[in-house]
């Protein structure tokens, strides 16, 4: 998966998507979960700011 420069730069949008999360206490696996859900919702010139990780509350897994 990474043993190409395409493969290699999609991993690190990954990382560095994750990381940010972990840094702004937000639980990536809902942070994707609720971002997954909310841009097939927006119009595609839509600012999505918002969405990034550090403009979050903390947004925790079901049950945790």
């Amino acid at each position: 998966f990474a043993d190409t420069q395409s493969g290699a730069n999609a991993s690190a949008v990954w990382f560095s998507i994750m990381l940010t999360c972990r840094a702004n206490g937000v639980e990536p696996y809902a942070y994707l979960r609720h971002v997954l859900t909310e841009l097939p919702q927006r119009e595609e010139s839509c600012d999505v700011s918002d969405l990034l990780p550090y403009n979050k509350a903390p947004i925790q897994s079901p049950g945790g």
